[in-house]
């Protein structure tokens, strides 16, 4: 009985153990003096995905990664870095998938063709269906 009770209280603290202790980042959460930096930094943040959320962006999200994604943002665009440098650095080290932003790479194209094909497909089972009414 002392080790299911036991057992049990693990299983019930690990999702306390796994908050963070630390800090937010210092821009996590605030934002740069100059307006027109916050401006780039923002709109970089709306069209970067939350690596923990996956639903939400890093600027809509409260998760510690997002947190830090934000940070890293306004730093480098406050050091002057131009947005899709840093959009290409992050595409670089998480994959395309971090990017709201639609690639053209081939690898894409069957998806931006899919869409085409099915409204083929479509148009012909509807006028073959109609047709065959009208016989």
């Amino acid at each position: 009985m002392r080790s299911l009770v036991l057992a049990i209280a693990f299983l019930l603290g690990a999702p306390a153990i796994a908050d963070s202790n630390m800090p937010p980042a210092y821009w996590a959460n605030r934002q740069l003096p100059d307006a027109e930096q916050e401006a780039k930094a923002q709109a970089l943040m709306e069209e970067l995905r939350c690596l923990v959320c996956q639903g939400q962006s890093i600027a809509d999200s409260d998760a510690d990664l997002a947190g830090d994604m934000r940070d890293l943002v306004r730093r480098r665009i406050a050091a002057g870095e131009k947005p899709d440098s840093i959009r290409a650095w992050l595409v670089d080290r998480y994959g395309d998938w971090i990017s709201y932003r639609p690639t053209a790479k081939p690898v894409s194209w069957p998806l931006w063709a899919a869409p085409i094909i099915l409204l083929i497909f479509g148009a012909a089972a509807a006028a073959g269906r109609m047709r065959r009414r009208r016989k």
